[in-house]
This record gives structure tokens, sequence and C-alpha cells, in this order.
């Protein structure tokens, strides 16, 4: 398979909170992994950890414009994530997350650009009931339970 154009991994979500909320939300990203190595911040990198599945990745900011955008390098080889926030009528919030800068042959580009979207569609999800509803839904931990094979 031949590519014209790099995928690119991209999913939205309007979140009914406050600008500021969810942005701390996503700095903090407190419903999406099991444990980090702190906030994310332009000063240094930190380490999330996934530890129902024993993984973990580094992430490293490379730009945070407040209550705007948050734009870092993660996994291995390290692909760009940005993260746009625009605020909405109502204290409401949408969040936009593109994710490129994928590495191999063209099939497992796309296969990555498939599976990031499909996961940062989860992560979304997890915000939007977290932020609106108090909720841990559980997704990511529940994406690939132990005895499925993936």
């Amino acid at each position: 398979m031949e590519l014209r154009e790099s995928p690119i991994a991209e999913t939205a979500m309007l979140i009914r909170r406050p600008l500021a909320e969810v942005f701390e939300a996503a700095v903090t990203t407190k419903f999406w992994f099991t444990h980090s190595s702190g906030r994310l911040n332009e000063s240094k990198p930190v380490e999330w950890e996934w530890r129902m599945y024993g993984v973990s990745t580094k992430v490293e900011v490379s730009e945070i414009v407040p209550n705007e955008m948050i734009i870092m390098q993660w996994s291995d080889p390290p692909t760009t994530v940005v993260w746009t926030f625009t605020e909405m009528p109502d204290e409401a919030t949408f969040l936009e997350i593109r994710n490129f800068g994928f590495a191999g042959s063209a099939d497992e580009q796309v296969k990555q650009a498939v599976e990031s979207t499909g996961g940062f569609a989860l992560v979304l999800a997890g915000a939007k009931a977290w932020l609106e509803q108090g909720l841990t839904l559980g997704l990511i931990g529940d994406r690939h339970p132990k005895g499925v094979s993936a």
C-alpha cells in the first residue's frame, strides 16, 4: 500500500464543564492512566503507567498554552499528540486530540492511527464521564481484559 499522506488520528468531544477545569484535568489526566511521575509541564518529562497492563511510556511536553493547547511527544518511537481546547457557550469545552508522526510501513502507520483514534476516543469519553458526572468508567482498563486476545 502506498500512502499519499501520513495518517493522523483525530477525535473530539464536547465536555460540559468550564474550559479551565477541562484543561486542568488534561494536565493531570486523572481519568486515563493508573500512575504518573508528575503533572504535565514543559520543564521535565513524566512517566505514565497503566499498571493493569504492565506498560508505561515517557511523555515530553514541547508546548503548553494554558487553556488552549498541549503539544506532547510520547510512545516509542515517539509520536506527537496535540490537545486543543475551545471554550464553548454555557460553560462547555470542545476538546480535540490529534496524534501523528507514526513510524513503520504504510500498513503499520495506518494500523497505529486507527488504534490511536479508538484509544483517544475512549480517553475523551472517560474524561466526559468523570468531569460531567463524577464517574470513573474504567474504559482504558476494560479495553483489553485478561483472557481476551488482542
